[in-house]
């Protein structure tokens, strides 16, 4: 088995890894401060605050769906290391306008640098998982993946706790926040000038700047493989699960368990580490091995905690009128530690879960289209997470309780347990060498 901790004292990992745990983290204190602001100080109205929240979901999400395939043709077709550091340089323009955005409270152009930071996750997306088979040996790959999955939702974490730490009910705080975004940016910038080369490793093609022609394309040429339609489905439906729990999370924090902005902060966290925990444990279980035989038990698990997390939810007694927990008084209530219990439960058997997919994804074809298969992966798993979040905000315009769509979520995790199984199958059999990238103009277009 390889040990995945060895790689971060590695110079052909870990300038990677410190830039994409900082463009994490910044993406998440942005975001979650300008949640927190707008959901406790701006909004007082349950409807206006979820939808708010899914709004905020869909515009980060959109530049994965549109540019996608363009980030991916960037990534495969010219040096990576360059188009980070690339990404980084823009990134500090990004931070400018989210910091005026939070300073003045101006909505409108909060939403703006939300989209900005999406449109820079989308070109650094397909890189971060693109480029470690360039730089690890295959036997490296998993673990590879899996601390950058781990990374990035320790970022999460920590963007999430200093976002609902230092943005209060009453809107106090932003100027830390404004300050500390454009900071991390500046750092994060530093750390690219430090990844090593990645060449493309083929002749350069004709770049498509046709949005969606290329983007149709792409999932054309790779979703032919029965293998990589399994993962990226699978890897899309677990997302859309994820968008619909989170978007649930700040409403169910203020509304149901009658918290503060910083259990908000700790539920997002929890939810972050679970999945971090989840993506080293998988590697070892597996031993390095790419596998997707653990993924059906796993997200079955999955469902289990969430119906736990709806049972404890409504056993849950809240406060009346305007007060709230606080992060302290949330903790010494009864079913508190039970109900982050039960959380966390949820997110270690989703990292359990979706990290092996990521795995697959990278193995399976040539290494000159890992960057475009990763991309691949993002449009669908975009296209998904929209789907997911309008399901949300339907559900909630048709009356359905935040609560009452853990059950949703629920039955939603046993179809993506029935694709994990049909993928573990899939893997099993032997890879059509017509399926490889090897050769562009060989790709067959059939339906999966």
């Amino acid at each position: 088995m390889s040990s995945a901790f060895p790689l971060l004292g590695k110079r052909r990992f870990s300038p990677l890894f410190i830039t994409q745990l900082l463009g994490a983290f910044n993406d998440n204190l942005f975001k979650f401060s300008m949640v927190i602001l707008v959901t406790y100080a701006v909004l007082n109205d349950p409807e206006q605050e979820f939808l708010f929240n899914a709004v905020a979901s869909l515009v980060f999400i959109l530049p994965f769906f549109l540019f996608s395939a363009l980030a991916g043709q960037l990534a495969d077709n010219y040096d990576k290391a360059m188009i980070i550091r690339h990404v980084k340089t823009a990134e500090i323009g990004l931070a400018i306008t989210g910091a005026i955005g939070l300073y003045f409270e101006i909505v409108s152009v909060m939403y703006v640098a939300l989209f900005l930071l999406g449109l820079q996750s989308t070109f650094f997306g397909p890189i971060k998982y693109a480029i470690l088979p360039q730089h690890l040996d295959k036997d490296e790959v998993l673990a590879g993946t899996g601390l950058v999955e781990a990374g990035t939702y320790i970022a999460i974490l920590a963007g999430t706790i200093l976002g609902g730490i230092i943005i209060d009910r009453e809107g106090n705080g932003v100027e830390f926040a404004a300050f500390m975004v454009l900071a991390v940016a500046g750092i994060g910038w530093v750390s690219s000038r430090f990844v090593p080369d990645a060449p493309p490793q083929k002749e350069r093609e004709k770049i498509d700047f046709n949005i969606f022609r290329s983007s149709w394309q792409l999932i054309s040429d790779t979703m032919h493989i029965r293998r990589l339609y399994l993962a990226i489905i699978a890897i899309s439906f677990f997302w859309t699960i994820g968008a619909v729990l989170v978007i649930q999370f700040p409403p169910l924090v203020k509304n149901v368990l009658t918290a503060a902005p910083e259990v908000a902060s700790l539920f997002l966290g929890v939810f972050s580490v679970g999945i971090a925990v989840g993506s080293v444990l998988i590697n070892w279980l597996l031993k390095s091995e790419v596998s997707a035989r653990y993924a059906p038990i796993s997200v079955i698990m999955m469902g289990g905690f969430v119906i736990l997390l709806y049972v404890a939810g409504r056993n849950w007694n809240g406060l009346e009128g305007d007060d709230l927990f606080t992060f302290w008084t949330f903790l010494e209530q009864d079913g508190s530690w039970q109900l982050l219990a039960i959380l966390a439960g949820v997110a270690i058997t989703g990292g359990m879960f979706v990290v092996p997919l990521y795995a697959f994804l990278t193995t399976t074809v040539d290494i000159s289209r890992t960057a475009r298969t990763i991309a691949a992966n993002n449009v669908v798993n975009s296209g998904c997470m929209v789907a997911g979040a309008a399901m949300a905000a339907g559900l909630s315009l048709l009356g359905v309780s935040t609560l009452d769509q853990f059950l949703v979520v629920a039955a939603m995790c046993l179809i993506a347990a029935w694709l994990g199984w049909l993928l573990h199958k899939a893997a099993m059999e032997p890879l059509d060498t017509d399926d490889e990238f090897h050769d562009h103009d060989k790709v067959d277009h059939l339906t999966p």
